[in-house]
C-alpha cells in the first residue's frame, strides 16, 4: 500500500504515479477527528472487542447530516477520502470501523492519514487504491467477498441459516453512469464498470429472508454490519448500516438515514425491514481487527 502523508501536510499521494489531490479534499473535519480521538483515549475504547469499539465510534456521528455521493470527489483521480461533516450509509458504517481498527493498529499520536489508510485498505481491491475509480469496492456483496479474502471480515450470512439469491443482474451504475462526476467526466470507464457489475451479479450472494431475521437476531453482534438485500431482480442490496445492541438487550439499526437526513439510532433490525416493501432481507458481515502480519504494509505516521 502507498503511504498516505501527513495529516497536517497540503497533499496526499494516491500512488506513485497518480495525480496528487489536495489535503482538503481527501480530510475534511479535523476538529471532530481530534475530539473523537480525545474521547477514545479518555474512555479506553482501544481496549474493547472490534464490535464494541466500533459502536463507540458511531455513536458519536449520530445527528451527523445524510449527503449523498460523499466520495465523488474529483473528476479524475480517485483516493481514500473521509468527511466526517456529512454521511452516506456507505461512509458512515467504514468510517466507524476504520476508525476503530486504527485504535488498535497503533497505540497513539493518532492522525487523519491514519485513518486514511485504514479506508483505503477496506474501500479498495486488494486494499489498494490505484487512483482508478475501478479500483474502488463498488457493491457490498463484492467488498465482502474482497475483504474476508483478506482476513478483515467474516460474512456470517450462510451460518445465520442465509439462503442462497438466484436471478439478479447488475446494472445500476452503467444505467445511471451520468450520476457519477468520475464516469461523467471519463466515460472509457463505463466499460470496466460493466465488466465489474457482470462479475458481481456472478457472485453467489446468501440473505437472511426478512421473516426470519427475528430468528437469528440473538447471534448479530453489535458492530455488524447489516447489508439489507432487496426483491430484486436489479442488484443484491438497497441499504447499510450497523448492528446495535442497546442496553435492554434489543438490536437496532444504526445508520446514515436518507429518510431522516441524519445518522440515527433506529427501531430493531427485524422491524425496520418491514418498513419498505422492497426489502427482503440481510446479509451480516462481521468485521475483524487488521490481522498483525498486515500491519507492517500499513504506513501510519
Amino acid at each position: 500500500m502507498r503511504a498516505l502523508v501527513s495529516a497536517f501536510a497540503l497533499l496526499v499521494a494516491v500512488s506513485a504515479s497518480a495525480e496528487a489531490l489536495p489535503y482538503s479534499v481527501v480530510f475534511r473535519g479535523d476538529p471532530v477527528f481530534e475530539r473523537l480521538v480525545g474521547k477514545a483515549e479518555a474512555e479506553g475504547w482501544r481496549a474493547l472487542p472490534l464490535g464494541d469499539r466500533t459502536v463507540a465510534v458511531a455513536k458519536n456521528f449520530l445527528g451527523v447530516p445524510y449527503v449523498n455521493y460523499t466520495l465523488e470527489i474529483d473528476n479524475h483521480v480517485e483516493a481514500p477520502s473521509v468527511n466526517l461533516w456529512g454521511m452516506d450509509c456507505w461512509t458512515f458504517f467504514e468510517i466507524s470501523i476504520g476508525f476503530a481498527r486504527m485504535l488498535a493498529v497503533k497505540s497513539s499520536d493518532y492522525t487523519p492519514a491514519d485513518l486514511l489508510a485504514m479506508i483505503e485498505l477496506d474501500r479498495y481491491r486488494g486494499g489498494r487504491c490505484t487512483g482508478s475509480y475501478l479500483s474502488r469496492l463498488h457493491f457490498l456483496e463484492d467488498w465482502a467477498q474482497d475483504n474476508q479474502r483478506r482476513g478483515l471480515v467474516r460474512n456470517m450470512t450462510r451460518a445465520l441459516g442465509g439462503e442462497l439469491i438466484h436471478g439478479r443482474y447488475v446494472n445500476e451504475m452503467s444505467h445511471t453512469w451520468r450520476s457519477s462526476r468520475y464516469l461523467r467526466n471519463d466515460p472509457r470507464l463505463l466499460s470496466g464498470l460493466r465488466q465489474m457489475e457482470d462479475h458481481d451479479a456472478a457472485l453467489q450472494v446468501y440473505q437472511i429472508p426478512r421473516d426470519k431475521v427475528y430468528g437469528v437476531e440473538s447471534e448479530i453482534h453489535s458492530g455488524d454490519v447489516i447489508c439489507v438485500t432487496g426483491r430484486g431482480p436489479e442488484g443484491y442490496t438497497e441499504h447499510v448500516g450497523l448492528a446495535y445492541r442497546d442496553g435492554a438487550g434489543r438490536l437496532h439499526f444504526m445508520h446514515a438515514s436518507k429518510d431522516e437526513h441524519r445518522v440515527v439510532i433506529d427501531v430493531p433490525i427485524h422491524e425496520y425491514l418491514y418498513r419498505y416493501h422492497r426489502f427482503a432481507g440481510i446479509m451480516v458481515v462481521r468485521p475483524l481487527d487488521v490481522p498483525s502480519s498486515q500491519h507492517s504494509s500499513l504506513a501510519l505516521n
